[in-house]
């Protein structure tokens, strides 16, 4: 399968792009930044800003699923990198006629969702950095989710939960709707997410994404994931 990865060159795309070349797919990698990656056997290279309609639709010609690992980072300012990117890929894969999109959300998307005993994840941590610090990121999540589920497309809507580096794929779970755990390691979130493109379990629902074999260094991931300069 050929396959359009947006966000390509970002943490989590970095994960995505090699595990779907590892199985063997073609990879039409989207980035906005040129020379961060290189094209080789299976890997495409395409610049485009992914808000850009004419570039996201001349990025997506002839390929067979969209995957989005788009990102944006925390802060108090206005965030519409998800919505915006989310119509033009949707536009462009009309145009095309590709149907299967695969998107990165989050699990605070689901308003329901409170993971099993983290009593101080659910009463400060959430309350305090992703409610707050963090919620233009989330609202603009939603409002992309809601672009989403307005369209024609066989979409999955791919919800993890705080997100981690881990060098392996470990074990993970997945679930409708959203998961019920604290922490995802992006190698496991680009797992599923490939799986899902071959198994369609999650076809026009919400997939959430936990890790249940390792946990990270909560000030590491505060500082890596909210402080540090990328």
């Amino acid at each position: 399968m050929r396959i359009a990865v947006f966000g390509a060159n970002g943490p989590t795309g970095r994960h995505l792009t090699e595990q779907a070349l590892a199985a063997g797919h073609d990879v039409v990698a989207v980035t906005r930044r040129p020379g961060s990656l290189t094209a080789r056997p299976g890997l495409t290279v395409a610049v485009a800003d992914a808000t850009d309609p004419a570039a996201v639709d001349a990025a997506i010609a002839g390929t067979d699923a969209v995957l989005s690992a788009l990102g944006a980072r925390p802060g108090k300012q206005a965030v519409t990198t998800y919505s915006a990117s989310a119509t033009a890929i949707i536009a462009a894969m009309e145009h095309h006629g590709v149907k299967r999109l695969l998107a990165v959300s989050s699990s605070i998307a689901d308003p329901n969702w409170r993971p099993t005993g983290a009593h101080f994840f659910n009463h400060v941590f959430d309350p305090l950095v992703n409610r707050r610090l963090a919620r233009p990121v989330h609202e603009d999540m939603r409002r992309m989710e809601d672009v989403i589920r307005r369209s024609g497309l066989d979409w999955t809507l791919v919800r993890p939960s705080g997100l981690f580096e881990h060098p392996v794929v470990t074990s993970y779970h997945t679930a409708e709707t959203s998961a019920d755990g604290v922490f995802t390691a992006r190698a496991d979130l680009a797992a599923a997410m490939v799986r899902e493109l071959a198994e369609r379990r999650y076809v026009r629902t919400a997939m959430g994404v936990i890790t249940t074999a390792v946990k990270p260094n909560i000030a590491k991931l505060v500082w890596n994931e909210g402080v540090k300069k990328k």
